[in-house]
Formats: C-alpha cells, sequence, structure tokens
C-alpha cells in the first residue's frame, strides 16, 4: 500500500538527514560549533536551534493546531549563542524526537488529512515533504559549514572525492 511505503520512506530520509549532521557535527570541536564565517552568516548552533524550533513548532499536537506556534521564537532561533555539545545535543534530540513521535503514529489513512501551516492547508503528505525538504537544507549547510571549518581534516561523509570508482566496484557496478 502506497501510504505505508510513504510513510517508511519518509521515517528513512528524516533518519538519514537526522545522521548525516550528527556526523557532520562530531567531527566538529566544541569551540567551533558557534563560529560564524561572517555576522551575517548561521553557525552550526544557530542552524540547530533552528531547526529544532521549527520541528517542535511543526509537530507538536500535529493534527489540531497550526503548525506555526504562538510561543515560537523564530527570530530568537537566528541569535548565535555559546552552547555545549551536550546542550546542543539536547536540543536537537528533543526537536528530532517531536518529529518521530507523529512519524511512528501516522496511519496509512492520516495521510490525506489536512493540517495547517501559518494558516494555509496541507495534506499530511504536503506538510512532511515540506519540512523534508527544509531540513535537507539546513543539513547540507551543518555539512557545508564543517567543511568550511575542519578544511582537509575533513572526513568525507559519503563518497569521498575521486572516490567514486572505487564506491562503485564495491557496490559492483
Amino acid at each position: 500500500m502506497f501510504e505505508n511505503d510513504y510513510i517508511e520512506s519518509v521515517r528513512k530520509q528524516f533518519t538519514q538527514y537526522k545522521s548525516l549532521a550528527e556526523r557532520a557535527m562530531n567531527q566538529v570541536a566544541d569551540n567551533k560549533l558557534s563560529w560564524q564565517i561572517n555576522p551575517e552568516t548561521n553557525s552550526i548552533t544557530t542552524i540547530v536551534k533552528h531547526m529544532t524550533g521549527n520541528m517542535l513548532s511543526r509537530f507538536t499536537d500535529f493534527f489540531t493546531s497550526d503548525g506555526e506556534k504562538p510561543w515560537r521564537d523564530r527570530d530568537g532561533e537566528f541569535e548565535n549563542e555559546e552552547m555545549t555539545r551536550e546542550q546542543l545535543t539536547d536540543f536537537w534530540n528533543r526537536g528530532w524526537n517531536c518529529l518521530f513521535q507523529v512519524l511512528n503514529s501516522l496511519t496509512p489513512e492520516d495521510i490525506p488529512r489536512i493540517v495547517l501551516i501559518r494558516n494555509e492547508k496541507h495534506s499530511v503528505m504536503e506538510a512532511i515533504n515540506r519540512q523534508l525538504a527544509h531540513y535537507a537544507y539546513h543539513v547540507g549547510q551543518i555539512v557545508f559549514i564543517g567543511k568550511i571549518i575542519l578544511d582537509n581534516h575533513w572526513k568525507s561523509l559519503t563518497i569521498p572525492r575521486k572516490g567514486s570508482k572505487e564506491f562503485n566496484t564495491r557496490m559492483g557496478l
């Protein structure tokens, strides 16, 4: 059934993006998590704050309230601040736990249901796809910032440069 496949597919994709970001953040020294290229850019900490704020807002009371909660301080999410790795990890996991709680509770009958995000109607599938694209965008930023910080000490999270041929051979291609 399509709906079951869809739910499992997005659960897997969210899990992969979460892992990708975590593997990138794990390479960055604690004292560099709040580093910014310049004052107009976001640090890894800021992106985590924003993603978590977004997850908590979008997935708390998913079916019964608008995804943009009145208690959310979106502007505050973009204020850079120092956080310990433990604080950052706890905050990050709080957002993901909220998201996965909703994903794990979905049934095939929920997929066409309507939810609101900023007073706009979305099917559950549209709302989830919107968030998946949003989080993938920010995970890419986290990875890119990590690569900038670590320079030639960066360890590839996927197929390393000049490693496609070797990878394809291992995959039997």
